[in-house]
């Protein structure tokens, strides 16, 4: 029984919460690791949910930390993994409560966005030899969509021809959620997308959904994106630990900061679904001052 509330909640998250297929599988490997620990401490499983209470939850959260070592954000996200899952129980009224509910996550570290320097942005854009073929191209447009519009992986791998409104200069973002978003593009990139979509049509098999294909024809996939971006951002001669598509929306908000955009502006154009989110950047813009004073200033 178990295991085909387990089905039924995964089926939930993609076709309904519409989650992306990395963090489904993220759900998957977290509720399996949880499961395979029961059985190994207590035996087969109970015929019904309603058998894992709080208690079972603790010891298996307690294994992770001291036994397997793993971080506290490791762990708070297999937290909020079983949180999740027995909140849809309890919404399909399979239990009567949320063993979790008296878990409390783990205090984390304070980790600031990860962003490249505007002078590095303007040589991966302009510096950056990206080749004068289909690929070159489409590695090219990865980067400069990215940084343009600030959109995920998951959201560039999903974007669509009919999602670029030429006429109003934005893009259509299709977010978590299945939430919508607008972001308005400039004319220059509007026309490397244009030339994009020309030179697409000469490709053997290509594809006219979605936007961004590989040289094969089919669409881009997660592994291509990350690869490309982590790539070219090397190329830069940027000395960041972490070279991944996620810098470049990181990026993106940081210099609307840092530019004077309003935190409720960037807020939207991230299409994050609280302003907490978004207020992690200001924090970037407060250690990028006192980094500027200490080193400017006469007292610094």
């Amino acid at each position: 029984m178990l295991k085909q509330y387990q089905t039924d909640f995964i089926h939930y998250l993609r076709f309904e919460k519409r989650y992306s297929s990395q963090t489904i599988a993220a759900y998957q490997t977290d509720l399996k690791q949880f499961f395979s620990f029961f059985l190994n401490i207590y035996g087969p499983l109970p015929e019904t949910a309603s058998g894992i209470d709080t208690y079972h939850i603790r010891t298996w959260l307690a294994d992770l930390k001291e036994t397997q070592q793993q971080s506290s954000r490791s762990i708070n996200r297999k937290i909020s993994t079983l949180q999740s899952f027995f909140n849809y129980l309890k919404k399909m009224q399979l239990v009567d409560k949320n063993p979790t509910k008296r878990l409390h996550t783990l205090k984390t570290p304070e980790r600031l966005p990860v962003f490249v320097k505007e002078q590095e942005v303007d040589f991966l854009l302009e510096g950056v030899d990206f080749g004068k073929d289909f690929k070159g191209k489409t590695d090219r447009l990865i980067c400069e969509i990215l940084y343009a519009t600030g959109m995920r992986r998951n959201e560039l791998m999903l974007l669509k021809e009919k999602d670029v409104e030429w006429s109003l200069k934005q893009i259509r973002i299709l977010g978590k959620g299945n939430k919508e978003r607008l972001v308005p593009v400039n004319t220059p990139l509007l026309d490397i997308i244009k030339d994009y979509v020309t030179e697409k049509k000469h490709v053997d098999h290509y594809n006219d959904e979605f936007l961004l294909i590989l040289d094969s024809g089919a669409p881009l996939y997660a592994g291509y994106i990350y690869r490309t971006v982590k790539k070219y951002l090397t190329e830069t001669g940027t000395t960041l630990p972490r070279k991944s598509p996620h810098v470049l929306r990181h990026s993106f908000a940081t210099h609307l900061l840092e530019n004077g955009a309003n935190i409720q502006a960037i807020k939207d154009l991230l299409g994050h679904s609280s302003l907490a989110a978004t207020q992690i950047y200001t924090q970037n813009s407060i250690a990028r001052l006192k980094e500027i004073h200490e080193k400017n200033h006469p007292r610094g």
